[in-house]
C-alpha cells in the first residue's frame, strides 16, 4: 500500500508546475518564452512597416520592363511613319499636293532652263534631250505648280511651256503662254513629243534619284545664283536681225 501511495505522489508531480523541465511535453520554459519574444521584437524593429512579411512568396510582377518595351515599340512605329512621309502621301492621295509636276519646254539646254527658273524664283531639277528641256518642280503644294508655269512664261516673254501635273493619279497637261493657261493635251499625245523620261516621271516609274543613277545629266536650280543665271542666259543668246536677241 505504501508503494502505491508513493507512485501516486510521483504521478501527481507530473502536473505540478514547480516540477516543469525541458521535457515538459512541448511547453516553453520562461527562459525560452522570453527569448522568442525578444526575437519577434527585433524583427518588428527592423521592419516596422511589415515590408518583409511573406517575403518568401512570389513578388508582384514588375511592369517596368513591359512599359519600357511598349514605349520603345511606339517610338519605332512613329519613326517608321515619319520615314514614310505620311502627311505628304495623304495630301497626294486627296489631291491637295501634286505627286509630280513638270514644266516642258522646247529649249535645248538644261542649264538655260535652270537659269530661267532661277530668275523666276522656281526651284526645280532640269534635264534635256533632243526633244527639249524640262524642269521637275520641287514645290508641289496646292496650286504652286500652276504658279510656277505662270511665272516662267511671264518672265521669259514669248516662251510657251506645258505644265504636266499628276494629282491623285490624274494627269493634266496644260499649255501656258505669257502667264495664262490655254489648251490642254492628252498625256499619250504629249509624251510622244517630250524627253523620254517624262512619261516615267509622271507615272511614278522613276524619280530624279533614279535618273541620276542611270547617268542622266541633272541641273539643279539651287546651283545657280542670279549672277550665274544671267551669265548662262547671255551665253545662249545672240543678235538676230536688227540686234534683237535670239535664245538658243
Amino acid at each position: 500500500m505504501s508503494e502505491s501511495r508513493d507512485d501516486d505522489k510521483r504521478n501527481d508531480g507530473i502536473n505540478d508546475p514547480a516540477n516543469s523541465s525541458d521535457d515538459n511535453g512541448g511547453l516553453f520554459s520562461d527562459e525560452e518564452l522570453e527569448a522568442a519574444l525578444a526575437g519577434f521584437e527585433k524583427e518588428f524593429a527592423d521592419d516596422p512597416d511589415g515590408k518583409n512579411v511573406g517575403k518568401d512568396e512570389p513578388a508582384e510582377s514588375d511592369t517596368n520592363g513591359l512599359d519600357d518595351a511598349s514605349e520603345q515599340s511606339d517610338r519605332k512605329i512613329t519613326d517608321e511613319l515619319d520615314k514614310m512621309d505620311f502627311d505628304e502621301e495623304l495630301e497626294g492621295l486627296i489631291g491637295n499636293r501634286a505627286k509630280v509636276a513638270i514644266l516642258i519646254t522646247r529649249l535645248i539646254s538644261a542649264d538655260l532652263l535652270a537659269a530661267f527658273c532661277q530668275i523666276a524664283d522656281i526651284s526645280a531639277d532640269c534635264l534635256a534631250d533632243e526633244n527639249g528641256a524640262v524642269a521637275v518642280l520641287h514645290n508641289l503644294d496646292g496650286d504652286a505648280p500652276e504658279g510656277a508655269a505662270r511665272d516662267l512664261t511671264s518672265v521669259v516673254n514669248g516662251m510657251p511651256a506645258v505644265l504636266s501635273v499628276n494629282r491623285a493619279d490624274k494627269l493634266v497637261s496644260t499649255l501656258y503662254v505669257a502667264g495664262e493657261p490655254g489648251q490642254q493635251f492628252a498625256p499619250p499625245v504629249l509624251f510622244t513629243t517630250t524627253p523620254r523620261c517624262v512619261e516615267d516621271l509622271m507615272l511614278g516609274i522613276t524619280d530624279i534619284s533614279g535618273l541620276k543613277e542611270q547617268g542622266e545629266h541633272i541641273v539643279a536650280t539651287a546651283d545657280f545664283d542670279r549672277k550665274k543665271a544671267l551669265g548662262v542666259i547671255a551665253d545662249h543668246t545672240r543678235p538676230r536681225g536688227r540686234g534683237k536677241p535670239s535664245i538658243q
